[in-house]
């Protein structure tokens, strides 16, 4: 019988959020846990298999949020798994399109918890910045996403989720005739970079479980070469990274001396420009094509000196690291402690990066009317006072020590 009695509650697997209806969301899982949630609500383990096997197929392939329009489940059986399950898609609270055609999402969980991606379209590419976090433990000083308490973690199904909504609204889903294997030439989402909200490698196992679906041959199949992973050097876990996920790393150095690094990205306290270079020199896979990114930027006359550059020059060639810098001219936000530095010093910094054969290039601010630029990020939109964001610093500071 291709349809089963119906077995209420579903026993929901790993740490997969209940809902208030009781359905399971099988967003982000793999197709192993689709196929056991699929037995635990009552299928014959033949049937949970080839069920499991038809719905990622349709997810992932062709986009489907409803089971009513998946052609081949039964039209008998379809009712059921509506009845006990959910293909998620985060809540839109705010779409805002920038003049440079940069896109920014506010977005919501289930919980009711809101968080921001963002998507960058280039002539040769299209970029999603995609969050790990509700907020974030660091307080990096000129990030406002800094500014935020930790709400949570976002689950792999909540990270995937922001793909496949982009790819939503994007319309990069195939139509009726056309082939479901996905081609990223010709498309708009080429490229996924987690650098939105939150430290990815604070959250690692969602982001590693999620990252898989994405890279998954018969999922979203990008390739992990379009995928960068940002981190502000939690060193023990970049090893970890480059080993279970094996993507682009990307590191937030944005300083080369203790004093002004220990200030601007206080985790530096913890792990220190040397650990974390060395962690990088380390990393499984770098090499000459897959050079490690180290992020830098630019505030006025706080690391932006000559001396500065071929300090940063000295490190990248004492530790031998296959690299590039980019260059991020700041962008500004209410409270934020910093200026931009002068548009010439950041051409001369880049050039004496350049003359020493490290690629160096300066990247162009995008979304800024949006607060979408690199930096602006931060799900509330109040304004804090002096006193409160230097409370929230010194509250993460201090958990920061005693972890």
């Amino acid at each position: 019988m291709d349809r089963p009695g119906a077995v209420d509650p579903v026993p929901v697997p790993r740490e997969i959020a209940a809902r208030e209806d009781g359905r399971v969301d099988i967003m982000g899982l793999p197709r192993a846990e689709i196929r056991a949630v699929f037995e635990a609500a009552g299928l014959a383990p033949k049937q949970a298999k080839l069920r499991a096997k038809q719905v990622w197929h349709q997810i992932y392939h062709r986009g489907r949020t409803e089971f009513s329009s998946m052609s081949d489940i039964a039209k008998a059986q379809q009712p059921w798994f509506e009845e006990h399950f959910v293909i998620g898609r985060p809540e839109i609270v705010e779409h805002l399109v920038s003049e440079d055609g940069t896109r920014k999402w506010l977005l919501r969980t289930a919980d009711g918890q809101d968080y921001e991606m963002v998507f960058i379209p280039d002539a040769d590419r299209g970029t999603l910045c995609i969050s790990s976090q509700i907020g974030c433990t660091l307080n990096c000083r000129f990030c406002h996403t800094g500014t935020m308490k930790l709400v949570r973690n976002l689950t792999p199904g909540e990270i995937v989720g922001q793909v496949m909504l982009a790819r939503d609204t994007l319309e990069e889903w195939p139509g009726p005739g056309e082939s479901s294997n996905y081609d990223p030439h010709g498309r708009m989402l080429t490229n996924i970079v987690l650098m939105g909200m939150g430290e990815p490698l604070y959250n690692f196992d969602n982001v590693r479980d999620a990252m898989k679906v994405v890279m998954d041959a018969e999922g979203l199949a990008l390739s992990r070469r379009r995928i960068t992973l940002s981190t502000s050097g939690v060193v023990p876990m970049i090893e970890k990274a480059g080993e279970e996920i094996s993507v682009n790393l990307a590191v937030s150095l944005h300083a080369v001396t203790k004093e002004v690094r220990d200030e601007i990205v206080p985790l530096n306290r913890k792990y220190g420009i040397e650990e974390v270079l060395q962690a990088c020199a380390d990393y499984p896979g770098a090499n000459n094509a897959r050079r490690i990114t180290f992020e830098y930027v630019m505030l006025k006359d706080k690391n932006d000196s000559d001396a500065d550059a071929h300090e940063l020059v000295r490190l990248i060639k004492q530790y031998d690291l296959p690299a590039k810098v980019n260059l991020i001219p700041f962008n500004p936000w209410p409270g934020a402690d910093y200026e931009c530095s002068d548009p010439v010093r950041i051409a001369r910094f880049s050039e004496i990066i350049f003359d020493a054969g490290i690629s160096a290039p300066i990247r162009t601010p995008r979304g800024r009317d949006i607060m979408a630029a690199c930096g602006q990020l931060k799900s509330a939109s109040e304004k804090k006072s002096r006193a409160e964001l230097d409370r929230i610093a010194a509250e993460k500071q201090a958990a920061l020590e005693a972890s």
